[in-house]
């Protein structure tokens, strides 16, 4: 079973449930992926599989990575992503994978880059409360003292400061799949999604939930018809 696929976030926007309640969610365009390479405890040390996605132009790959490409005969693609496995992988190199891996009721974990907010002060960085304002202060936004006198004389480790803020890997745990379109290879989740709309992301099974046997049944027959055609 393949744990996830890559994609792309389009946007937000809002839909209405059976009962008509209105359910904030994100669009993302999830595959279809190419399966760049497949990686196994015998060979490598470890199950993972190395999927890709996006297209782009060859001159913009490396070289060593666009002779392994004409070698197998795989396209070019921008974002590039290994998924770790627990058993060894059932797919090979150059399988395509779809959104029909995901079904409505499912929990994702989806890992993307935050936006990147610039140098910011320590209240909006790390949620100051901020000085007094009233009774004449002239402290309200800065960080005043951050370091103990006599001892240990100096800053400790870890203490919060102004900084850049953002543009960092964040990951948004436990997001519930609310449709999947196959034709148009879009999901829809409830809540938001890390990053700026066209941002690439990793858009794995939720590590907190256990997916439910009817999940993982559907999931192994899949992959039984699509092991069943390629033998034909």
């Amino acid at each position: 079973m393949v744990p996830g696929i890559l994609g792309k976030k389009i946007g937000m926007t809002q839909i209405f449930d059976k009962d008509g309640a209105r359910v904030p969610v994100t669009v993302l365009e999830a595959g279809p992926c190419i399966v760049q390479s497949v990686k196994n405890v015998e060979s490598n040390g470890y199950n993972a599989v190395q999927l890709s996605f996006g297209d782009t132009k060859a001159s913009r790959i490396k070289k060593p990575q666009r002779v392994y490409l004409e070698k197998n005969k795989l396209a070019p693609k921008r974002f590039v992503r290994e998924l770790r496995l627990e058993d060894a992988p059932c797919v090979k190199v150059a399988d395509v994978v779809t959104n029909d891996i995901f079904q409505e009721g499912d929990f994702l974990d989806i890992v993307g880059r935050s936006k990147g907010k610039g140098f910011q002060g320590g209240m909006k960085r790390w949620g100051w409360s901020g000085g007094r304002a009233t009774h004449g202060s002239m402290s309200h936004r800065v960080p005043g003292s951050i370091g103990a006198s006599s001892y240990p004389s100096r800053v400790m480790k870890g203490q919060s400061m102004p900084g850049h803020l953002g543009n960092a890997r964040t990951t948004t745990q436990n997001l519930k799949v609310v449709d999947v379109n196959t034709d148009n290879n879009t999901i829809a989740v409830k809540g938001a999604v890390p990053g700026a709309n066209g941002t690439y992301l990793v858009i794995k099974y939720a590590k907190k939930r256990v997916l439910k046997p009817r999940q993982v049944a559907a999931q192994e027959e899949k992959e039984n018809e699509k092991e069943g055609k390629s033998a034909e």
